[in-house]
């Protein structure tokens, strides 16, 4: 079984995931009041307010505790600061299997930061973790993550039709998997 429970830190080229900490709140809050940030993760933008500032702290303060997910910070390291997040949930022990999420902060797009941390994850997820199966979605207005996660070698296992409802109307989300044989795979070249 996957040991959620300890939080690892891996370091890349250009980026290191780590635990959560408090200093990482300023750019988590830039990133969560970030409307492309939202709408690329599907998420509905909140009402800003005290009570929602303190129910996101108190969330990322807990996810270092956390027993059943691995939640991890991604840091730049050309600036050291918090440019997002990996995440495994929704963890299947008897089939190995978990789902993968991830969220990039504006300042951390179009710069290679987050393919190096999907990487990242994705090898401890096979290599320490012995997962079987790492699971996401990605919605259609998301073409670039979806090149992303091809690279790593994620394939399409499906499409949820009008999974989504955006400003526009609505949006499929693409099933996607990458299982332990196919990371060997592309290990290898």
């Amino acid at each position: 079984m996957a040991d959620f429970s300890v939080k690892p830190t891996l370091a890349g080229a250009k980026v290191v995931l780590r635990p959560f900490e408090e200093a990482d709140f300023p750019a988590i809050r830039r990133a969560l009041q970030d409307p492309e940030t939202v709408r690329l993760t599907g998420s509905v933008q909140p009402a800003w307010d005290d009570v929602f500032e303190k129910r996101m702290r108190e969330w990322y303060e807990t996810r270092n505790l956390q027993t059943d997910r691995l939640d991890l910070a991604v840091v730049d390291r050309a600036t050291g600061g918090w440019a997002g997040e990996v995440v495994f949930n929704e963890v299947d022990e008897r089939n190995a299997a978990c789902n993968f999420r991830v969220l990039l902060g504006p300042d951390a797009r179009d710069r290679g930061l987050g393919s190096e941390a999907i990487r990242l994850f994705v090898a401890y997820g096979f290599e320490q973790l012995a997962l079987h199966r790492i699971a996401l979605e990605v919605y259609a207005f998301n073409p670039r993550a979806r090149r992303v996660y091809e690279k790593v070698g994620f394939r399409p296992e499906g499409v949820l039709r009008d999974a989504i409802r955006t400003g526009d109307g609505w949006a499929d989300s693409t099933v996607m998997a990458i299982l332990a044989p196919d990371w060997a795979q592309v290990q290898q070249g």
